[in-house]
């Protein structure tokens, strides 16, 4: 079963690159919100409340920065 995953990034944060890079090797596919380029998702952003990337939605559910630990969990991977 697939679960919906939404990143939200930014171009100059490491903690996104890890989180994608982490996505990717489990062969999760996501959907990712660059808040340095789209005014849209840096509106998303904060209207949940958040100033700060990455943020990841994994369906409707969030994790806040890389966490590794929950990513997985949540994901079952």
């Amino acid at each position: 079963m697939s679960k919906k995953v939404v990143v939200y990034t930014s171009n100059t944060c490491p903690h996104c690159t890890s989180a994608k890079n982490f996505l990717k090797e489990k062969g999760v596919e996501f959907q990712e919100k660059n808040v340095s380029t789209d005014v849209e998702a840096r509106s998303e952003l904060m209207e949940m409340g958040f100033m700060g990337v990455p943020i990841i939605l994994v369906d409707g559910e969030t994790v806040e920065g890389f966490n590794k630990g929950k990513l997985e969990k949540l994901l079952e991977v």
